[in-house]
């Protein structure tokens, strides 16, 4: 980190243990991520009750090359968070999840879900035992009776919607798999 770190207690007493526990996780965070440039911590009671049902608050704010990242757990929705340990914790995985969603999106590797094409039957040879899909581009691919996945060959008819995973066979491309689409799915 370029900038040393910030820690601040809100409504309860500095502690050295907190205090210690949330510099190993900083530096743990450094670690794995060499450009974080600052990183402020703050700490807060909800409530000032003496023994028990305090809610911890913690914050992370992190500096970035590109921007800030926030990490801001609801404790009100974990009641893990009466454990102030719990709760530093909680909040430290969750950083370490957003920055190395962020760095992957800096670097460029996304997640991405490949498109499963689509198309219309256009002619079934049910003799034979194939058919064609039409895709919305124009192209004909050729299918197989085997290749049907979720219906029965012989219950196809001329414009039903399928998805299919297209190979290139023998004489141009062939649908390794044919599944036939809801009524509702475009």
């Amino acid at each position: 980190m370029q900038s040393p770190l910030q820690i601040s207690f809100r409504n309860l007493d500095r502690s050295l243990a907190v205090e210690a526990n949330v510099r190993e996780k900083v530096e743990k965070l450094d670690k794995l991520f060499k450009e974080i440039i600052t990183c402020r911590v703050s700490v807060e009671a909800l409530h000032k009750r003496h023994n028990k049902g305090n809610l911890y608050d913690v914050r992370i704010y992190i500096t970035v090359p590109d921007g800030e990242l926030v990490v801001s757990r609801r404790p009100d929705l974990h009641h893990a968070h009466e454990d102030i340990y719990v709760a530093v914790r909680d909040a430290f995985n969750a950083a370490q999840r957003q920055l190395r969603d962020y760095f992957r999106r800096r670097k460029g590797h996304f997640k991405t879900h490949q498109v499963v094409p689509q198309g219309k039957i256009s002619q079934l040879f049910l003799d034979e035992g194939y058919g064609w899909i039409t895709t919305p581009g124009g192209r004909q691919i050729y299918f197989h009776e085997n290749s049907v996945l979720n219906h029965s060959f012989n219950d196809l008819k001329i414009g039903t919607n399928v998805q299919f995973h297209e190979e290139k066979g023998e004489h141009g491309p062939q649908a390794s798999t044919v599944r036939v689409m809801g009524r509702y799915q475009i």
